[in-house]
């Protein structure tokens, strides 16, 4: 393959920008413009000389301008072969100019369906037929033809034709981009014609990449960030040029390279920590995927305190997400602490970003609260499961939730539990939270049965256990785990309920004078 100059460019543009701009240079650099309805329109105010569809191909638009360059003068000197003697001959034949340069870009079908309900008919007009055709047919003949789909790519495009053509690399990258950006149009209207299926029949999930890793969950595993074309991803450090463009919602202002843990870790993070709005100051401190660390605080430096109070040992090497934006003090706390990865918080003042200078390699980021309801995906050998996004409503589900014990919650004890619950959801299970004074103080994370999980954090929150409550994200399917926790001096615990010795947990906590919560909610992370 080699640098192919361009004689003849078609333009068939829904979004006009930059248009006129481009064509001018196309046209300075000696290149015959072929364009329809609209973009014609707009090239002919500007001034720009440009030839009709219909005066090509001896056919006026017809059925609303539903066809206009579905015909064989078009698609054929698209998609001749030009080292074929006989696709050569057969244009020569029939009279078809080769196009050697196409630049198109589809009918907003994603911004009309995002605006709200559109009529059913509104959104059939806005299916595009004749660009993705234009589309593939030049992403196909890519030896020989350029494809544009993208106004970002206008400038380098517009420099290449003048030097001369565009290289064989070039080609194949404005290809690729093509067929990825008909895919992704097709796979929004697939998308739309399932909205109705709670779990759609087919699922098409255009992904593009965001930054590559500095490794996998192994430094041996080469790993890479990928996107969908929804607004819900909150990272990424790169702006890709893309049409539509990814919506990025994070920055990283210093530090290393992220890594796969890293991006896990702060997901989980970050999602937890905007659980807790931006009103009161709350810190998080992940390791893992799971939370060693949860408080609440009357500054975001004590909530910090507090949090990495909870396990000290396990924080070491953390990742931290915060709720409110970071300050010199916060920085300092954070600094003097302990070993971190990565900070992730909504803003961080300038004179923190000094102290965190001290450390090069720890990783701050900013970024918008966690957005979206979208569906869970996990991978399977041969497929996918996909569920629906677990929202968790601590408020609500507390404030619904049913006392089964004889002794009520005291105004603190609900208080707890509300934020143990919420705790509680972030875990992986088997879970079970121990809270007091607004802070967890020990988390029983991923154990394989569920008194194995209150052993854990009622070891690791030793004397701290005493006159605080207990939240776990299933019920307890014995008595054991509550006559474990009422030992430890656990006041209040919050459980689903449901099990089949239900009777058996509730007369365990009247027996310890306990209060025992059912919120008729499980919150199972796995």
């Amino acid at each position: 393959m080699t640098t192919r100059a361009v004689r003849t460019a078609l333009l068939s543009v829904s979004d006009k920008t930059g248009l006129p701009e481009f064509a001018v240079r196309l046209v300075t650099a000696g290149v015959r413009l072929i364009s329809s309805g609209g973009t014609a329109a707009v090239l002919a105010e500007a001034g720009v000389p440009v030839t009709a569809v219909s005066d090509v191909t001896g056919h006026p638009e017809v059925l609303g301008g539903r066809v206009k360059t579905l015909h064989p003068r078009i698609h054929g000197g698209i998609l001749a072969d030009r080292d074929d003697p006989e696709h050569l001959a057969e244009l020569e034949a029939h009279g078809i100019e080769p196009i050697d340069l196409i630049i198109v870009n589809l009918y907003p079908f994603e911004e009309t369906v995002a605006d709200g309900s559109p009529p059913e008919p509104v959104v059939v007009e806005n299916i595009d037929i004749g660009g993705p055709a234009m589309i593939r047919a030049a992403a196909k003949n890519f030896h020989h033809v350029a494809v544009v789909t993208s106004p970002d790519r206008y400038d380098e495009v517009a420099t290449a034709v003048a030097s001369g053509g565009l290289d064989a690399e070039f080609r194949r990258s404005l290809a690729t981009e093509a067929f990825f950006h008909t895919a992704a149009y097709d796979a929004a209207i697939v998308g739309w014609l399932e909205r109705e299926r709670e779990m759609p029949s087919r699922i098409v999930m255009p992904l593009r990449r965001v930054t590559g890793l500095r490794y996998g969950e192994n430094p041996h595993q080469d790993a890479a960030v990928y996107a969908d074309a929804g607004p819900f991803a909150w990272f990424g450090a790169e702006t890709p040029l893309y049409d539509p463009p990814v919506l990025i919602r994070a920055t990283q202002l210093q530090g290393k390279e992220m890594s796969f843990n890293n991006y896990g870790d702060a997901e989980a993070a970050w999602r937890l920590v905007n659980e807790f709005g931006m009103f009161s100051p709350a810190a998080v401190v992940v390791k893992h995927a799971n939370p060693c660390g949860v408080a609440l605080g009357p500054t975001l430096s004590a909530a910090f305190a507090k949090a990495w109070a909870c396990d000290p040992i396990s924080a070491f090497g953390s990742v931290v997400g915060l709720n409110q934006p970071v300050t010199e003090q916060t920085a300092r706390a954070i600094i003097d602490t302990g070993f971190v990865e990565v900070l992730v918080a909504p803003h961080v003042e300038d004179a923190a970003l000094g102290v965190f200078s001290s450390k090069p390699g720890l990783r701050v980021l900013t970024a918008l609260p966690a957005a979206g309801t979208g569906p869970d995906f996990r991978r399977i050998s041969g497929g996918f499961l996909m569920q629906e996004r677990d929202q968790i409503r601590a408020g609500d589900e507390v404030e619904t939730a049913t006392v089964v014990s004889e002794r009520e919650p005291t105004r603190e004890e609900w208080a707890n539990l509300r934020f143990a619950w919420t705790v509680a959801a972030h875990t992986k299970s088997n879970a079970v939270v121990i809270a007091a004074d607004g802070a967890a103080v020990g988390i029983g994370a991923g154990d394989q049965s569920r008194v194995g999980a209150a052993a854990r954090a009622i070891e690791q929150a030793g004397g701290r256990a005493g006159g605080g409550v207990a939240a776990s994200d299933a019920f307890f399917p014995f008595r054991d785990g509550i006559d474990s926790l009422a030992v430890a001096g656990v006041r209040a615990v919050i459980e689903p309920g449901g099990s089949k010795r239900d009777d058996e947990v509730i007369a365990a906590a009247n027996e310890h004078g306990i209060s025992l919560v059912f919120s008729g909610v499980r919150h199972f992370l796995h």
